[in-house]
């Protein structure tokens, strides 16, 4: 597995990290609390050492999962978990709620500190610094209970406006071949080193190669409209006949990695193979032919549909 470094932190963090949405998430399939403690297992064994998880992960039991799969490993695995929305399913985003959300992820995850807890998609009013959100955590991390703290967004616009009004350690940030925007600030996170943590890498699956106009999708998938399946259908199409080949993972992952401001890849993962299949994809180097290729679809084709997550 090869490993980034982040001056933030000053520590190597895999390529590939390991998302704990699905751990015990009903939304994802079914996954048995044990499946999950020997897949987190698993993942660290095979080189992973980035973990993400939150609160409102399946009720605090992706935390749980998480903390207990780790504890004896504690000290080689970087953890990142958020505040905002609790474990009993609340959104609570108040100064006042920080420390205590932080105290019950700490319980949750059996450890005495957290590496990064980062604000999950706050109201935009945090992201502009009008709060003391801040100053609260800066508190808290000099008190030891966490090494470093940030925020979790999902557009350009965000981003600018967190590196405009804060002084974060840690962005998480949706970044894929459907989304590409927020690359016009990287060379700023770059140089802050930040440690940049990309989610929804394979566009919900979208950039596996697996779905097509066809498919029928349940869950958190069925938030799709016909049309933005279709029109989601129709770009996958022409990505792969960009690359040439119908399995688009080791290219989506490839393609994210061929940032050098991207610290680690966030993947979402139910099974074993998944895991292997995703560790492998971050082997592959992506050509620069491919990778304007794939630049070039997203400005001409790509940006104009304004496509949602």
């Amino acid at each position: 597995m090869n490993k980034r470094y982040v001056r933030r932190f000053n520590v190597y963090i895999s390529e590939i990290g390991f998302g704990g949405w699905q751990l015990a998430n009903p939304l994802w399939g079914s996954m048995t609390y044990e499946e999950g403690i020997e897949l987190v297992r698993a993942a660290y064994e095979k080189g992973i050492n980035f973990f993400d998880t939150a609160p409102g992960y399946s009720n605090g039991l992706s935390e749980r999962i998480i903390g207990e799969a780790l504890k004896d490993v504690r000290e080689n695995v970087f953890i990142n978990t958020k505040f905002g929305h609790n474990a009993l399913g609340e959104t609570d985003f108040s100064e006042e709620a920080i420390e205590r959300s932080i105290n019950e992820s700490l319980q949750r995850l059996q450890t005495t500190y957290i590496d990064s807890v980062i604000l999950h998609n706050p109201p935009r009013e945090i992201l502009e610094g009008k709060t003391k959100h801040e100053e609260e955590f800066q508190r808290i991390k000099r008190m030891g209970k966490i090494r470093g703290y940030g925020v979790s967004i999902d557009t350009l616009e965000e981003l600018e406006l967190v590196l405009s009004n804060w002084d974060v350690d840690v962005i998480e940030i949706l970044f894929n071949i459907m989304h590409q925007s927020p690359k016009y600030l990287f060379d700023k996170v770059k140089e802050r080193g930040i440690l940049l943590a990309i989610k929804v890498p394979l566009d919900s699956g979208w950039l596996t190669g697996k779905y097509n106009s066809n498919s029928k999708f349940e869950g958190i998938r069925a938030r799709w409209s016909q049309d933005v399946i279709l029109k989601r259908a129709m770009i996958v199409d022409k990505i792969k006949a960009i690359v040439k080949d119908e399995d688009l993972v080791k290219y989506a992952i490839g393609f994210i990695l061929s940032f050098d401001a991207v610290t680690t890849v966030i993947t979402g993962v139910k099974n074993i193979q998944q895991l292997e299949t995703n560790i492998k994809a971050s082997e592959f180097k992506l050509s620069d032919e491919l990778k304007r290729e794939l630049e070039r679809l997203y400005e001409e084709e790509i940006k104009p549909l304004n496509l949602p997550w």
